[in-house]
């Protein structure tokens, strides 16, 4: 019987070992790689993403400091408000106190004025009348006078008086002869 020679299964799986084995380690290499490049590409990015962080942490906190500045700074404007909202009480209390009192001053001022005006009318008509009586004296005096001196023409005038006005006026005159 001529057999067949007999593989060697021995060397057989030696050679299925080796390729396995390289395969194994070309996966491995592989997979290294990628791990080496995903962990490169990682450790990028959390290193971007920690200096977002900071960046962001440092801009929260000067915005928490820009709060705190901006809230002193409205209690301060609220309280020089609170004050000059007192002041302005104050001054248009005082000042209404002040326009109330010259109000009552104007109008007792005005209330003199108002008697002086009555007085200075009634002193005026006084006046009047009295000027009135003077020019008819006088022209009385000065006829009596002329009589004296045998003057023989005689002037007679009439006045109509109204309320101390002169309302119409009528003149005379005659001659008369004198006997001394």
């Amino acid at each position: 019987m001529n057999a067949a020679p007999g593989v060697d299964l021995a060397k057989l799986l030696n050679d299925m070992r080796a390729q396995y084995e390289e395969i194994a380690e070309q996966n491995r290499q592989k997979a290294a790689e990628w791990f080496n490049e995903k962990s490169a590409e990682l450790t990028k990015e959390i290193s971007h993403s920690s200096e977002l962080v900071e960046c962001h942490k440092t801009q929260l906190t000067e915005l928490r400091r820009t709060l705190q500045e901006l809230e002193i700074e409205l209690q301060a404007q609220l309280a020089m408000k609170k004050s000059l909202e007192c002041s302005l009480a104050e001054t248009e209390r005082c000042y209404s106190t002040q326009l109330a009192q010259l109000q009552v001053v104007v109008g007792n001022v005005e209330e003199q004025l108002s008697h002086l005006r009555g007085d200075l009318e009634r002193q005026n008509a006084e006046y009047k009348l009295l000027l009135d009586i003077k020019t008819r004296l006088e022209k009385e005096i000065e006829t009596y006078r002329r009589l004296l001196d045998g003057e023989s023409k005689v002037t007679t005038i009439v006045e109509e008086v109204v309320n101390g006005r002169i309302v119409s006026q009528k003149v005379n005159a005659t001659e008369e002869k004198m006997k001394i």
